[in-house]
């Protein structure tokens, strides 16, 4: 019941934001249905990452089971893929920070020392 509630709010304020941009008027009962629609295209969303996760014997949804929900939305789906792969590309920073500075604490060097071997690669691949 919150999480619908959550969406009538939201979806308000975007009705809101789109009354002040284009000067047209929402009322109540086209927001309450905008909701609504909103609120059960999210579950029937759900339940479809939820069985392409199925079908792939996982039990967990992943970045391809929602790149596969929006296939049929080309521009959805390279904003999706661009997200992802930032997201990825950032993980992959942040584990090789974590590795460097375990490795540095193996090899005896204080953290300030290793942070400023790290800001003087950093400064070198520039």
């Amino acid at each position: 019941q919150r999480l619908k509630a959550a969406v009538h709010y939201t979806v308000g304020c975007l009705c809101q934001e789109v009354e002040e941009d284009k000067d047209v008027q929402f009322s109540k009962q086209t927001i309450a249905a905008i909701s609504e629609i909103t609120f059960r295209q999210c579950e029937i969303f759900a339940k479809d990452l939820e069985m392409f996760a199925r079908h792939a014997k996982r039990t967990t949804v992943n970045t391809e089971d929602v790149k596969l929900l929006a296939r049929r939305s080309n521009s959805l789906l390279k904003y999706i893929t661009q997200k992802s792969e930032e997201l990825a590309s950032s993980n992959m920073e942040q584990k090789d920070k974590k590795k460097k500075k375990s490795s540095a604490a193996k090899g005896g060097i204080t953290p300030g020392e290793q942070e400023a071997a790290v800001t003087e690669n950093e400064d070198s691949n520039m």
